[in-house]
């Protein structure tokens, strides 16, 4: 079942880690260690820690080497 997100077509401004974790393969403890060398983008809201899609996408894609 979609979510209403995917229903209509929008795409994530942000991820959850756990969220990052599952849609980039990567663990938990390794995004963490990108984030801390500053290779991966993270914004606190609150207690949750959220990392921007963009974010992800670059690094994925190679651009935040």
């Amino acid at each position: 079942m979609h979510s209403p997100e995917q229903k209509i077509g929008l795409r994530p401004l942000a991820y959850s880690v756990r969220e990052a974790c599952a849609v980039s393969s990567l663990g938990r403890t390794a995004l963490y260690r990108l984030i801390s060398e500053g290779r991966l983008q993270a914004r606190k809201v609150g207690k949750r820690t959220l990392i921007p899609a963009d974010s992800l996408r670059s690094l994925i894609d190679g651009g935040a080497d």
